[in-house]
């Protein structure tokens, strides 16, 4: 992203500046600059240009006799230019093996190896958000009583991954009429899933007011009760919180300590990333950005998985400012690419 009021060489400076920080954590002297002679200028217009990029605000100054160090608007311009060159890379991240052990089973296990992965090759903590049982299409499904009042629903995808949830129901079903919603849902919706069924109902009804409306109702109350409580109650799985405290010389101990409780309230801060999801493959967010003033010292990498037109979960990693954003863009795309191309598969 070009700034109007930059030039080559001043953003050559910024970025000069900004990738030092984030290696040393010192402000960054003119100094420096001229011995990396990536600009060809003498000492005394390279530190016009960082007093420019001072009063534009990509830059502060500690002390007056300090060099510089970025502000988040520094590091923005610098991750900017990060982020055109990662959505235009089509190969993998060259630092990941190639087989990230996505097996076939269990969501859920396959969601916390992936967390796991994004904690290690990013030495940060990683996240991922579950998808919600409701959009996945399913290539078989189950309903089973488990109380008066909770139904599970085992969902088998396409892919043979099998996820699971339990719904508390307004009505009480007997297992009989669970297994005959389970084969009519089965024998008419295979590929779908539950929300366009539950669409296709509503939709539909009339064609079956006078054999099937008790049972077609008290269905259609019970998949919107299952989506309702699923936008309730977003999963998320979180890895690599250690990691976290083996950088507090990063971060203010009070504003970690509140971190880690809001990690805590996992509900809070699945909808907190929800709120940044889009279609959007990368997206970072730098301290003063997530506009949380316990979080200001953090930056927050995250990409959507899903299929091709539609945003199931997010992932990603939480960690300092000064993270090595080069390396991590790169991880967080390809990891939600592989995600994705696993959720997707179909046999």
């Amino acid at each position: 992203m070009k700034s109007l009021n930059l030039r080559e060489k001043d953003e050559t400076v910024l970025n000069l500046i900004v990738e030092n920080y984030l290696k040393i954590g010192k402000p960054v002297s003119s100094g420096f600059i001229t011995q990396k002679k990536e600009v060809l200028d003498s000492p005394a217009t390279i530190r016009n240009i960082m007093a420019k990029l001072e009063q534009l605000g990509f830059l502060f100054q500690p002390h007056t006799s300090a060099g510089r160090v970025p502000t988040d608007k520094g590091l923005r311009f610098y991750v900017n230019s990060l982020l055109e060159k990662t959505l235009l890379l089509k190969e993998e991240a060259d630092f990941l093996p190639e087989d990230l052990s996505f097996k076939k089973g269990d969501l859920n296990s396959l969601l916390v190896e992936v967390s796991r992965m994004l904690a290690e090759y990013s030495d940060n903590l990683g996240f991922v958000i579950s998808p919600r049982i409701s959009m996945i299409n399913f290539h078989h499904l189950r309903f089973i009583k488990v109380a008066e009042d909770k139904v599970m629903i085992i969902l088998l995808t396409s892919f043979n991954l099998v996820l699971t949830e339990i719904v508390q129901t307004a009505d009480t079903f007997s297992q009989l009429e669970l297994d005959e919603a389970s084969q009519y849902i089965n024998h008419n919706f295979r590929g779908k899933n539950l929300i366009f069924v539950r669409e296709y109902l509503l939709q539909e009804l009339p064609k079956y007011r006078l054999k099937y409306e008790t049972l077609i109702n008290r269905l259609i109350a019970f998949l919107k009760t299952s989506i309702v409580q699923e936008e309730r109650e977003n999963q998320i799985f979180l890895e690599g919180t250690s990691k976290l405290l083996d950088k507090v010389d990063l971060f203010d101990m009070g504003k970690l300590k509140s971190l880690f409780e809001k990690f805590e309230e996992k509900a809070k801060l699945a909808k907190l990333l929800s709120d940044f999801l889009a279609l959007d493959q990368v997206k970072v967010l730098i301290g003063s950005e997530l506009s949380l003033p316990d979080v200001s010292d953090c930056a927050l990498v995250l990409s959507h998985y899903g299929y091709e037109n539609q945003v199931l979960g997010s992932l990603g990693i939480i960690g300092p400012k000064r993270i090595p954003y080069a390396r991590i863009l790169p991880l967080v795309n390809c990891m939600a690419r592989r995600l994705s191309r696993t959720i997707s598969y179909s046999q």
